[in-house]
């Protein structure tokens, strides 16, 4: 096996070609955010970002995206933005990962999102998991019964709501594909109001994530959603889509309109359009959310971990790195502890903003 690194933008016609096909070959590579279109995005705004070109007898067998950090610690393209890693590549490729790391100059790489179905990685699996998705192979309709099967009273709750919406804010409207980039801003500053209030990281405050999110809107990858009421803007989710599989990524609404759960209405109504606009699949993320347990009829699992060849710098990233993941996975695999680390981080930003305003 013959391993070149290259930066993103370096890829040429003819292995865009060749990723496209292995995504298409391959449905469990179909997610975008194993596209070429999202690491070339990532490779706009991110000096690190690299791909490594796997090739052997036959041609150029396969591709592996990544981001270099200081010491040789590796990431997925994207960290921290991705809900599906991995290599783009056939799944029977037989190669050394470690002979990957060496190529890449990587005293380690690690992993949270990963395709758990490839096997080359699987001795350094830490944990697996199952991300959630909405199949709507069959159609919406379909799906919708289904869901209702499910759980009787979720859709027909939502429903009651979008009429009461409809009745006391407005006629309720759906664009699946909004093209203003100033409804893309509004969705970011919802998202920001979003992550203070819950005392997350504010995503986007990085002004690389905001270039990033902005870039792939306009290319098209990004398909921003909007749901209105009365003409005005109540819900909207930024996802991607290559061909027939759209990514869960960026969604929000306006607290004003909270009472009437506008973030449900607006995936219902983006998958039925979604269904409309040839989508077979949405991939909803890393669980933790009720709503995603109520609108999900399928999953994939994924999986968590880290490869490292031996050096002082993967024992260091091991020392930060590993109680901390831990610590994430157990409250992720667990509703309880979820719910109550939600609770206090809502709780902290809460204190933070009193404490703010007293300043």
């Amino acid at each position: 096996m013959r391993i070149e690194v290259i930066r993103p933008e370096e890829l040429g016609e003819a292995e865009l070609r060749r990723w496209r096909g292995l995504q298409a070959s391959t449905p469990t590579l179909a997610n975008p955010f194993l596209s070429p279109e999202f690491t070339l995005a990532v490779g706009r705004f991110r000096a690190g970002a690299r791909v490594a070109v796997l090739s052997d007898g036959g041609g150029v067998a396969g591709f592996f995206p990544y981001e270099r950090h200081v010491l040789g610690i590796g990431r997925p393209i994207g960290a921290g933005l991705t809900d599906c890693q991995g290599l783009i590549a056939p799944s029977d490729l037989e190669f050394d990962v470690r002979a990957l790391l060496r190529a890449c100059r990587l005293s380690v790489w690690e992993f949270d999102h990963l395709l758990a179905e490839q096997t080359a990685f699987a001795p350094y699996h830490a944990e697996t998991r199952a991300e959630p998705v909405m199949d709507l192979r069959e159609g919406f309709a379909a799906y919708a019964d289904e869901a209702r099967g499910r759980s009787p009273k979720t859709i027909k709750t939502v429903r009651y709501k979008e009429r009461k919406l409809g009745r006391e804010a407005g006629e309720v409207t759906y664009t699946f594909a909004e093209t203003d980039p100033a409804e893309l801003r509004r969705l970011m500053a919802w998202k920001s109001a979003q992550y203070r209030r819950t005392g997350r990281t504010d995503r986007f405050a990085e002004a690389w994530i905001v270039a990033l999110a902005e870039h792939l809107h306009a290319t098209g990858t990004g398909v921003l959603s909007v749901l209105r009421a009365g003409g005005r803007p109540v819900s909207a989710h930024l996802g991607l889509r290559t061909g027939s599989v759209m990514a869960g990524w960026f969604p929000a609404y306006d607290t004003e309109f909270a009472k009437y759960s506008p973030g449900m209405i607006g995936h219902l109504r983006m998958a039925e359009a979604a269904a409309e606009a040839g989508v077979t699949q949405i991939a909803m993320g890393r669980g933790g959310r009720e709503y995603k347990d109520w609108l999900k009829n399928g999953e994939f699992p994924i999986a968590e971990g880290r490869v490292a060849r031996a050096s002082a710098a993967a024992g260091l990233h091991w020392v930060k790195g590993t109680p901390v993941r831990r610590a994430r996975s157990a409250v992720l695999a667990h509703p309880a502890l979820y719910a109550r680390a939600d609770r206090v981080l809502k709780t902290y930003a809460r204190l933070r903003g009193h404490t703010g305003d007293a300043a």
